[in-house]
């Protein structure tokens, strides 16, 4: 089934929002068996709107909107929707009593504008919206699906994940789909690609591979399609096989979207703490753990020790060390783990220092320096790595590799180096 994402909205033109929309949906869509075929960015202009939505209607089997239903002026999606399905509007009962509910929880005044998100075209299928105000609607003509969704992020995905993608599959009747993640730090994206091209080669045709690089990192996700979905789940797992035989030193974990994700479940099925200690980093290793529900289970805290005197008065790190090797160093990065972890009474540390650019960099220590280390109980784990010239994509890699490293070292794995 062929799908069309329509984001409807000035803001999303002028860049003054991101449009994280459309990937989430397609994300979500193509893991449900549904093919993407186009996503086009709307203002909020009638003309526009109705020429992208007939063209839509003439081409694809679904058509999803996002946007242009809340109570201003500027939002004519469902205006437009009236015409294009030869429909008018009436106030839904169901909608209203979900707005009435939501502004009594807040003791707001449910003002008249407001009042006017309750009415929808009758020609739609109302689909309530229990975290605000627009619901989705639902049209259908001549065996094809227009869904109109709203456009405020956290609403959009809890409709598509608990209403939209359960209608659309029962409605089209989609086959089993089985989707397995494969996360891999250590080698570049096209490195591994050569690296696992025989492996890649003889998948099944049903069986298909996606890349998905990240900062430092690989999420390879393998999507499986058919009748039977303890069938497939068996497939996948037995065709994995071929892949860790060829790249298993490089996969750090499944079934996880992203390494901090992946760190976060290590640590509480172990029932083990982590404390950080962060200076080139900033304080993004334990801004994306803490970012976790449960994060409170494992995570003893963490401490930026930006400059010399933190690192020294908040972590032990001694004088004679910053003195003699200076901050961006392996003992100095080895005194940071150490002193984090014993002075927060931690089972394993994490500790960054280095040149995050795009100045400060020397001779000896050029932008893009970075030294990590890991340490617990028995053992610290120290060692560098060299990136790039761009601030931020040397911060997000070496969050993923300290991350990486940390989970491979608390399951007693080598590091890939």
């Amino acid at each position: 089934m062929n799908v069309t994402i329509l984001n409807i909205g000035d803001e999303l033109l002028i860049g003054q929002v991101v449009n994280t929309n459309a990937s989430v949906m397609s994300q979500l869509l193509t893991s449900a068996g549904f093919r993407v075929v186009r996503v086009l960015t709307i203002g909020d202009n009638r003309e526009d709107i109705t020429a992208a939505v007939s063209d839509s209607l003439a081409s694809c089997d679904i058509t999803l909107l996002t946007g242009g239903l809340g109570p201003t002026k500027d939002d004519i999606t469902k205006t437009v929707l009236c015409d294009l399905f030869q429909s008018e509007l009436y106030e839904n009962a169901e909608a209203l009593a979900n707005i009435e509910r939501i502004f009594a929880r807040r003791n707001y005044p449910l003002t008249p504008i407001n009042r006017q998100q309750a009415w929808v075209p009758r020609a739609c299928t109302m689909i309530n919206n229990s975290l605000g105000t627009a619901p989705a609607m639902w049209f259908e003509r001549d065996g094809h699906v227009l869904v109109s969704l709203p456009g405020v992020p956290f609403e959009m995905e809890h409709l598509m994940v608990h209403e939209i993608v359960p209608r659309l599959q029962r409605h089209f009747h989609t086959g089993a789909i089985v989707t397995k993640n494969i996360l891999v730090q250590g080698i570049g994206e096209s490195f591994l690609s050569d690296l696992i091209e025989p492996w890649e080669l003889q998948l099944p045709q049903h069986i298909s591979l996606a890349y998905l690089p990240q900062a430092g990192v690989v999420k390879l996700r393998l999507t499986s399609v058919g009748d039977n979905q303890e069938t497939l789940r068996q497939e996948i797992t037995t065709q994995l096989q071929g892949l860790y035989a060829l790249a298993g030193k490089y996969i750090v974990g499944e079934d996880y979207e992203s390494l901090p994700e992946l760190a976060a479940a290590t640590l509480a099925d172990k029932n083990i703490t982590l404390a950080t200690a962060e200076s080139c980093t900033g304080g993004t290793i334990a801004s994306r753990l803490t970012a976790i529900a449960g994060a409170s289970q494992w995570f003893k805290g963490g401490v930026v020790s930006y400059c010399n005197e933190v690192k020294h008065s908040a972590l032990g790190v001694k004088e004679e060390t910053l003195e003699s090797y200076g901050a961006v160093s392996e003992q100095t990065a080895r005194e940071m783990a150490e002193g984090v972890r014993s002075r927060l009474s931690a089972d394993y540390a994490i500790a960054t220092t280095g040149v995050a650019g795009p100045t400060g960099g020397t001779d000896e220590n050029p932008v893009g320096t970075v030294w990590i280390a890991v340490a617990s109980s028995s053992s610290t784990v120290v060692f560098c790595s060299h990136y790039g010239s761009r601030r931020q994509q040397n911060i997000d890699r070496a969050v993923n590799e300290a991350l990486a490293s940390l989970i491979r070292i608390v399951n007693n794995k080598p590091l890939p180096r």
